[in-house]
């Protein structure tokens, strides 16, 4: 193949077929695939089933902990586990901008392929285009997944007052390592963006029981996801500032930049609301499973606030915490 990616590569022709048969079909390697159809024909899977999608125009594609292809498989395999679903199926479009260093795609598509096989998924379907240089910035990804659903019934309508609100671990690491990677400002740290597949830590959780919902809080962090889930409703969340685990290196970038860990974005973490019955059982569950070592009970739902998320700091006051307002940083995701 050649060193950059041409337009050739996207004309549905001989580069076309050379970039699949050579690059993709080897890395995904599996009978639905290898088939190579307009769609991929699956064996019939007994169950409800989950299905989510997710669009990836990182910036940069490669960053500290990961890379556009590694963030492409953990962001839907992470949506089908907070669904309460085994994932199981994935589908992989890319648009590429002409003159992307074949190098660098082969290290995206291996990253994808090692990722789908830590969350035991496969890649089974795709498409891959090429736009003119200037008319994209390096590489898009979208990908698509299936997933049979195996704890069914989590839902924000299914939360009580007195629940108790989980944090799989510390709070903030993707965006800001997002951040510091975009930096102009000299900053050196050793922060890695927390990226990978919860399906694992999703299973824990409600193996434990007593789970009423998972959300992995994306872009508008934590703050706004559990805004999310009591807008609108007759009760709200009580957070105790002291008790979300945050980095110390996260927490001084952000108080450099002015921005806030709870409204910085993850990628490897969830929340988990449980009833208080059963949070001790899911902490400890949580925190037996690889990247759920420092999870938190960080707070508990209240009908004191009715629709909103309340912080209690360290200084002993109270603030309401709304949803993001703006975009904090752009293309984190």
């Amino acid at each position: 193949m050649d060193e950059i990616v041409t337009l050739d590569y996207g004309s549905g022709g001989k580069k076309t077929s050379e970039l699949i048969e050579k690059l993709m079909v080897p890395a995904f390697s599996n009978p639905a695939l290898a088939a190579l159809g307009d769609g991929a024909v699956l064996p019939e899977m007994k169950g409800e089933l989950a299905f989510s999608t997710d669009s990836f125009v990182v910036d940069p594609i490669f960053f500290p902990g990961g890379n556009i292809g590694k963030l492409a498989v953990c962001g839907t395999v992470n949506d089908l586990a907070m669904c309460g679903a085994v994932p199981r199926y994935l589908s992989l479009g890319a648009v590429i901008e002409e003159g992307l260093p074949m190098a660098d795609l082969e290290k995206i598509i291996h990253s994808i392929a090692e990722t789908a096989a830590r969350a035991g998924v496969r890649v089974v379907t795709g498409d891959t285009k090429v736009v003119e240089r200037g008319r994209g910035d390096k590489i898009y990804l979208n990908t698509a997944g299936i997933g049979v659903v195996k704890y069914p019934g989590l839902s924000p309508a299914a939360i009580r007052p007195g629940d108790k609100v989980l944090l799989s671990g510390t709070a903030g690491d993707h965006g800001t390592a997002i951040m510091l990677a975009r930096s102009e400002l000299g900053l050196e740290s050793s922060l890695q963006s927390d990226c990978m597949p919860l399906h694992a830590l999703a299973a824990a959780a409600c193996e434990a029981g007593g789970v009423h919902v998972l959300r992995d809080p994306t872009r508008g962090g934590v703050a706004t996801t559990l805004n999310e889930f009591c807008e609108g409703q007759n009760f709200g969340i009580e957070l105790e500032e002291a008790a979300v685990p945050v980095r110390e290196d996260v927490r001084a970038a952000c108080e450099l930049l002015g921005l806030d860990a709870l409204y910085c974005a993850n990628e490897g973490k969830l929340l988990a609301v449980v009833s208080p019955e059963r949070a001790d059982a899911v902490l400890a569950a949580l925190r037996a499973t690889p990247g759920g070592e420092n999870a938190a009970v960080i707070g508990t739902v209240t009908e004191r606030w009715p629709g909103r998320v309340a912080l209690h700091t360290a200084f002993g006051g109270s603030r309401v915490l709304t949803k993001l307002a703006g975009a904090q940083l752009p293309r984190i995701c």
